[in-house]
């Protein structure tokens, strides 16, 4: 069955960077776009970035442009966020997602990030 499995949240400091990672099975991960939302407290689901199955082109939502990055490695059926400049804002629970748009049906639990100073 399809697992994605969400690593590397954390309490960070304003200014500060954290990768998130997101190990998959279960399907072909290798040609499968992927991509990363988030769900800050209060709010509703967020889609942050995507990324197609060869790692480019990639996608991010206007409010995280220039502060996060996607990759992947398809070796390793691994996602991966990088995230700088931490801000408190970016404070929520992160998923991953089977799909470009993260709006299909295979989701991991998620890893909270947390920033404050």
């Amino acid at each position: 069955q399809v697992q994605l499995v969400e690593s590397g949240g954390g309490l960070a400091q304003p200014g500060g960077s954290l990768r998130l990672s997101c190990a998959a099975s279960g399907f072909s991960f290798s040609t499968s776009p992927m991509s990363w939302a988030r769900q800050a407290p209060g709010k509703g689901l967020e889609w942050v970035s995507g990324v197609l199955s060869i790692g480019s082109p990639t996608y991010y939502a206007d409010s995280v442009k220039g502060r996060i990055t996607i990759s992947r490695d398809n070796a390793k059926n691994t996602l991966y966020l990088q995230i700088d400049n931490l801000k408190p804002e970016d404070t929520a629970l992160y998923y991953c997602a089977k799909g470009l748009w993260a709006t299909g049906d295979y989701w991991g639990q998620g890893t909270q990030v947390t920033v404050s100073p």
